[in-house]
């Protein structure tokens, strides 16, 4: 709910184009300024620390990345970037996630877009990954059409989005339940009337100084967190997902300036966690948008606010950093998760989810 240049009609040509005589093969160092340039033509603005970035990651991991050029007389003439999912979003199973491709001007509508994305399911095909999936604006018809035309089906999800709006109060996510609607371990659950809790917020003051992270210990995730989130993981989902969970801890104490992930704990140990990214050009975006992709609260501490905790805190630091959304997936069948997320202030976004089976 990340890399550079969204699928646009950058390289969407149809599969029956006609085909000029391109060679594809792995994405190299020594392509980076052709890449920078194609997405800046594409986009138009450089985002060339984002490129950078995403390069590095794959160096880092080159297991999860699947990256092309598509070569021509005239040098690269588009590229295909594509990252695996091992675990975001709840998923068990290895996912092919396409987030960035472009096509230089001159060379589009000669084939480089269906030639990338039949290396990109070759790969997908030869690391035992089932699916490929992506994202895109409803109202990019060209991109449609080329999901369209390489056999690609809206996936059975929904891509929600929040405003971060500097870290302003919202009353589903950020106030404090009174006292009498605590859960005391006695009674089942009872639902909060956000809208009542908003009218009796008082005077700013009041309001402004009672938040949902103030009823637990939420902080920054640390190394030392991994067996603890490994564990709560496994009661969750039925299955140890320590390999994702580990990488993904890796990536957020390596580049903290993107990873921002959060712990609520009990009594000094951690019982709830969020992982988010937060990046500027993920599918070609041109504000900072923050994707969180893993959450979990341990089924022994649940009714007890920690989820709200989590993303209270969570908006209250994107908005310090000057992060303007946040976006994530859910399945359409989850609907807890689903009311979870429009009770904290998430609605439909503007972008479409499909996945194409390999």
């Amino acid at each position: 709910m990340m890399s550079p240049t969204t699928p646009t009609a950058a390289a969407a040509q149809p599969p029956h184009a006609a085909t000029a005589a391109f060679q594809v093969r792995a994405l190299a160092a020594s392509d980076f300024e052709a890449v920078v340039a194609i997405d800046a033509t594409v986009q138009g603005r450089t985002r060339r620390s984002y490129i950078e970035r995403r390069l590095a990651a794959a160096l880092r991991e080159p297991s999860l990345h699947a990256q092309f050029a598509a070569t021509g007389a005239d040098g690269v003439a588009g590229f295909m970037l594509a990252r695996v999912l091992a675990g975001e979003f709840g998923r068990t199973r290895r996912t092919l996630r396409l987030e960035m491709m472009g096509v230089r001007p001159e060379c589009r509508g000669a084939g480089a877009g269906h030639q990338l994305f039949e290396a990109l399911a070759a790969w997908a095909r030869r690391h035992g990954v089932a699916e490929v999936r992506s994202t895109a604006q409803w109202r990019d018809h060209d991109i449609l059409a080329f999901f369209d035309a390489l056999g690609f089906e809206l996936a059975a999800e929904q891509v929600v989005q929040g405003s971060v709006e500097g870290g302003a109060y919202h009353a589903g996510r950020d106030a404090a339940p009174p006292a009498a609607e605590e859960d005391d371990g006695n009674e089942p659950p009872r639902e909060i009337d956000y809208a009542r809790l908003e009218a009796e917020g008082g005077n700013d003051h009041d309001r402004h100084s009672r938040h949902a992270r103030d009823a637990a210990d939420v902080r920054t995730m640390t190394a030392a967190d991994l067996d603890a989130i490994v564990r709560i993981d496994r009661r969750l989902t039925g299955h140890d997902r320590r390999a994702y969970i580990a990488a993904r801890l890796d990536e957020a104490l390596a580049e903290s300036g993107v990873r921002v992930s959060l712990v609520a704990c009990s009594d000094g140990q951690p019982v709830g966690y969020l992982m988010a990214r937060a990046d500027l050009g993920d599918y070609g975006r041109t504000e900072p948008v923050a994707v969180i992709d893993t959450l979990g609260v341990d089924p022994g501490f649940e009714h007890r606010g920690l989820g709200r905790a989590l993303m209270s805190q969570l908006f209250a630091n994107l908005g310090a950093l000057r992060v303007e959304r946040v976006e994530t997936v859910a399945p359409f069948h989850d609907l807890p998760l689903l009311g979870f997320l429009a009770a904290t202030g998430f609605e439909p976004g503007q972008r479409l989810s499909f996945v194409r089976r390999i």
